[in-house]
């Protein structure tokens, strides 16, 4: 019982149900010291973020030596791919219910949030895409040219993260995500904004169950091994990132749901896990194709073309490659997309970003579970061409 209670799952979804509660009874005073403690614990994660890709990535892409090069482009395709078949199963599903499906836009009746206390900012040591450049650079000119004492500093640095994701990312996670969760209850997303689209809703997260279970088949077949080994340790990263609609703040515990995996390579883990996280959404992708045409059916009576779709999500999954790990991340990146292929004005942007962001947490948890899939894929890949494993010591 013990070992329930003080479980990362268990911690977290108490948050979430007290945050849901609490956010019911409390009144404006009390929640001016929220939002400033929900303020605070985010931009503490989100600095955290930066390092911890530098920490893991870079090291990683170090170990493998003369094969870098070459599990980065594995790494990459793998993510493209994935991205947009999932964006042409969304469309194709777009096509087939959007027509028949009567959805209600009225979302009006929401409570403001009270101003913060105080802000304390805690800016990053550089962007999100400024680290994955950092260090996928890094890490392959030390691997070419075989710099040791680089590589010894990058292997320093990996264990100076671990050490910060062990004792504080992963403790204050649940704290943030029930403060969020507070939030949301209060101003009244939970109880009045999800039931607008619900039907919407349902659809879009039978889909990313959908795309997961051929994800992890596949990755099961092309690997030679059993998926279940990989998606049953992902629970907690699965709950986090639909508590912080966050990959990047999320990174952390996905790291540690992947390396309880006897079936994923460590240094595969270590280096395709923080580098999914910021180049593979799958989830985020599908959501957005499905409601796009949504929106357009609701505003311009329509449904866009087969081919401006599919010019859509050709290019929706290279904009999601780039596009930052944080709450509305993919949206945000692709809305010249949007605007200029689509032909969406002001109101069709601004209901794009409300219904997106109903949907955005089980978005990001699909994203964060179908990095386990294809690390698995890279475990495969790896093995196959029989590059060698290394032997990397780990906490976590």
């Amino acid at each position: 019982m013990k070992r329930i209670v003080t479980s990362l799952p268990f911690r977290l979804l108490l948050g979430v149900v007290i945050g849901i509660i609490a956010g019911q009874l409390s009144g404006t005073a009390l929640m001016n010291i929220v939002v400033t403690v929900k303020f605070v614990l985010g931009e503490l994660i989100n600095f955290c973020v930066p390092l911890i890709i530098i920490g893991f990535i870079a090291p990683s892409i170090t170990r493998l030596g003369k094969n870098a090069s070459r599990m980065l482009g594995a790494a990459v395709f793998c993510a493209y791919v994935s991205s947009i078949l999932a964006a042409l199963l969304s469309m194709g599903a777009g096509y087939g219910l959007i027509p028949h499906l009567s959805v209600v836009t009225e979302t009006d009746g929401l409570k403001e949030l009270p101003e913060l206390v105080f802000q304390l900012e805690i800016p990053q040591i550089m962007s999100v895409m400024s680290a994955l450049v950092l260090s996928v650079l890094v890490g392959l000119a030390a691997a070419w040219t075989k710099a040791e004492m680089i590589t010894g500093v990058l292997e320093e640095l990996h264990k100076i993260v671990l050490e910060v994701v062990t004792r504080i990312v992963i403790p204050i996670l649940p704290v943030f995500i029930g403060f969020t969760f507070w939030a949301l209850s209060y101003e009244g997303t939970i109880t009045k904004q999800l039931p607008v689209f619900i039907k919407v809703v349902l659809i879009v997260m039978a889909g990313h169950f959908i795309w997961l279970a051929v994800l992890y088949i596949a990755a099961g077949i092309y690997s030679r091994s059993n998926p279940m080994a990989v998606i049953r340790n992902y629970g907690p990263a699965y709950i986090t990132a639909a508590g912080t609609m966050s990959s990047a703040a999320t990174l952390a515990v996905a790291l540690r749901c992947a390396k309880k995996s006897k079936t994923l390579r460590e240094d595969m883990v270590d280096f395709g896990i923080p580098l999914f996280a910021n180049i593979h959404l799958c989830g985020s992708v599908l959501t957005e194709v499905f409601f796009v045409m949504t929106v357009s059916q609701i505003l311009y009576g329509e449904i866009p073309s087969v081919g401006t779709m599919i010019l859509f999500c050709l290019l929706l999954g290279i904009f999601a490659i780039g596009a930052p790990g944080v709450p509305g991340g993919t949206v945000m990146a692709s809305l010249g997309l949007i605007t200029g292929i689509l032909g969406f004005d002001s109101t069709g942007t601004a209901l794009m970003l409300t219904i997106f962001a109903l949907q955005d947490s089980f978005g990001t948890a699909c994203n964060i579970t179908g990095d386990g899939a294809l690390t698995l894929i890279l475990t495969g890949y790896a093995d196959r061409h029989k590059i060698e494993k290394q032997d990397l010591k780990s906490v976590m």
